[in-house]
C-alpha cells in the first residue's frame, strides 16, 4: 500500500489534529503518499482530497478541532454518494482511509469497509459511547473543560447560597456528566442511564441543605429524559425547591469541544493514529483502533457500529454516597 488518506468527521473533538498529524507522518516513514480528505464524508464525495507533507502538519498538534474539517453528508447514506467517493479514491490512486470520529463516522467506515475498501478508524468523541475503546479521543480534554466551569460555578453558588444546574454535553450518553459530577463534588447527577424525577432532585437538594450545606451542584446530561430546560421549567413552576429560592442554569454546550487538547488527549491521539496507520499499510483493515487497559486494541467494525457503550453505573452510586 502505497496511497493513504485520513479524515475527520462527525462533532470535531480536541486532539483530532495530533491523529491526523500521526497518520500523515507515520504514512511518510512507510514510504506511503498521504492524502487529506477536506469536510469528511462530504469532502470524499466531491472529491476534495490534497496531498499532505510532514510540514502540512507541523504545528497543529496542540490546536483543537480538526484541520481538516468536518460537514454532514447525507448524500453518503445513498449509493450514487457512496459510489461518487470510492470513484474519486479510486482516481486518486487512494489504496486505503483512516476515519477519526465516532458511532456516525465509524458506520460510515463500515459501509466502505463492506464495500471492499481497506478502511481504519481511530475513536474519537467526547461522548465516550464508542465500543472498542475504554475512552476516546476529546474526552479528558472536554471533562476538563466541564470540571473548571463547575468549579467556578460552585464558588459563587457558596457566595450566594444558591443552587445551580450545569448541563454538559455527550447526546444520548451520560458519561461526561457522570464523571464531572463525581470530580465536581455535585450533589445531584442526572444521566439518561437512569431516571430520576425533578421530585427526587428536589428531594435531593433539599437533604443537601439539612447537612448544612451552603450550596448545591446539580449536573446535566444534555440527553436525559429531565434535561436542564424540563429541570428549569418544573423548578420556576415551584417558588422554591429544595430549600432554594431559585436554580439558576449553565449549559456548556460546545464550549466544551474547543479549546487546546490536553496532554493525555494529544498522547491519545498520536498512538491511536499511528497505530491505525501501521494497521492499514500492514494489511489489517475493518477495524477499529482503540485504547483497553492502556494497551492499543483492534476491534471489528462490523462489532462496533450499531451499538453504543453506556457509563459504569455503580459510579453513579459511588456519587451518591459521597453527598453527605
Amino acid at each position: 500500500m502505497k496511497r493513504i488518506a485520513v479524515l475527520t468527521s462527525g462533532g470535531d473533538a480536541p486532539g483530532m489534529n495530533a491523529a491526523i498529524r500521526a497518520v500523515v507522518r507515520i504514512g511518510l516513514d512507510h514510504d506511503c503518499e498521504v492524502f487529506g480528505v477536506r469536510n469528511g464524508y462530504a469532502g470524499l464525495i466531491d472529491g476534495d482530497i490534497q496531498a499532505l507533507t510532514a510540514r502540512d502538519v507541523g504545528g497543529i498538534i496542540q490546536q483543537g478541532g480538526t484541520m481538516l474539517g468536518s460537514a454532514r453528508a447525507p448524500e453518503f447514506k445513498t449509493e450514487a454518494g457512496r459510489r461518487s467517493a470510492l470513484d474519486h479514491l479510486s482516481a486518486k490512486g487512494i489504496e486505503g482511509l483512516v476515519v477519526i470520529g465516532g458511532n456516525g463516522s465509524q458506520t460510515g467506515a463500515h459501509v466502505l469497509s463492506e464495500a471492499g475498501f481497506p478502511v481504519v478508524g481511530v475513536a474519537s468523541t467526547i461522548d465516550n459511547d464508542l465500543v472498542g475503546s475504554e475512552i476516546t479521543i476529546g474526552v479528558d480534554t472536554a471533562l476538563n473543560i466541564a470540571l473548571e466551569a463547575i468549579d467556578r460555578l460552585k464558588v459563587t453558588a457558596s457566595s450566594h447560597r444558591r443552587a445551580f444546574m450545569v448541563e454538559v454535553m455527550g447526546r444520548s450518553c451520560g458519561y461526561l456528566a457522570l464523571m464531572a459530577g463525581i470530580a465536581g463534588g455535585a450533589e445531584c447527577i442526572v444521566i439518561p442511564e437512569y431516571e430520576i424525577t425533578p421530585e427526587q432532585i428536589a428531594e435531593e437538594l433539599r437533604l443537601s441543605r439539612e447537612r448544612g450545606k451552603k450550596h448545591a451542584i446539580i449536573v446535566v446530561a444534555e440527553g436525559a429524559t429531565y434535561n436542564a430546560d424540563k429541570l428549569q421549567a418544573y423548578f420556576e413552576a415551584n417558588e422554591e425547591v429544595g430549600g432554594y429560592e431559585e436554580v439558576r442554569v449553565t449549559k456548556l454546550g460546545h464550549v466544551q469541544r474547543g479549546g487546546a487538547p490536553g496532554a493525555f488527549d494529544r498522547i491519545l491521539a498520536t498512538r491511536l493514529g499511528a497505530a491505525a496507520t501501521d494497521s492499514l499499510v500492514g494489511g489489517e483493515h475493518g477495524v477499529l483502533v482503540g485504547l483497553m487497559k492502556s494497551e492499543i486494541v483492534r476491534t471489528p467494525l462490523s462489532e462496533v457500529v450499531g451499538r453504543t457503550k453506556a457509563p459504569d453505573l455503580s459510579l453513579l452510586k459511588l456519587a451518591q454516597a459521597l453527598t453527605y
